[in-house]
């Protein structure tokens, strides 16, 4: 696609963090433990566009963590320094794990095959060889992510709901502007069982969006509210 100007890293408004706010976080630092953050092990960069509108796409950095062989869990951020914005999250899966899930389900899904084969989606810094072993695999998972704040329309706080986020799986889709690091991996291969045709939206689109419902008050026995016909 053609170049496009994107908006990925406005200006988060408020008061510069004062003296007194940095003395108290590095003291909660020194004594307070960060397990789920401590397992975070790898940095991947790729791009995802909106579920219902491939013109917007954005630049993620993932930095993930496993929780076994079969899922890691990954914090988006939209830039991969200490200014970034945490703007989602993405959860991958084996094929194995994916294939469990109702069909439903899998339309939030995408899958990496393409990402991984084409070189746009990369660990940054680290040679070549490394990123191989461990992207071999993940050009067999699908992963489901959802962003929260839409850098790339120039929100400067997280505003709207979740939005679903989908992965690029052919030539063409993303713009040359966002195109970095690429690196030809055609020999890897994908899911064994092919990507499946429920996965990336079942081939349309997919949108959250709000809607009013009547909230269930706390301390009400629900089972005695149903009602057969």
């Amino acid at each position: 696609m053609e170049a496009v100007n994107v908006l990925t890293h406005p200006q988060i408004p408020g008061e510069p963090t004062q003296t007194s706010t940095t003395l108290l976080e590095k003291a909660t630092a020194t004594i307070q433990g960060f397990g789920p953050v401590n397992k975070i092990h790898q940095h991947l960069c790729a791009f995802h566009f909106y579920g219902h509108d491939m013109t917007r796409q954005v630049e993620a950095h993932h930095f993930c963590g496993h929780q076994n062989e079969e899922f890691r869990q990954c914090l988006i951020y939209d830039r991969p320094d200490d200014d970034g914005r945490l703007i989602g999250i993405e959860y991958l899966v084996s094929e194995e794990l994916f294939l469990t899930l109702p069909d439903e389900e899998k339309r939030f899904w995408h899958s990496h095959e393409f990402e991984v084969k084409s070189g746009v989606l990369f660990m940054p810094g680290v040679p070549g060889p490394i990123q191989r072993q461990d992207l071999e695999k993940v050009a067999k998972t699908y992963g489901k992510v959802f962003h929260f704040w839409q850098v790339d329309r120039g929100d400067n706080l997280p505003l709207g709901i979740p939005q679903v986020m989908m992965a690029l799986t052919r030539d063409g889709q993303l713009y040359e502007n966002l195109a970095q690091g690429e690196e030809n991996r055609a020999y890897m291969t994908g899911p064994a069982h092919g990507i499946h045709p429920m996965a990336n939206g079942g081939g349309k689109g997919l949108q959250t969006v709000l809607r009013e419902v009547e909230c269930k008050p706390a301390g009400v026995d629900h089972s005695a509210a149903r009602v057969f016909v």
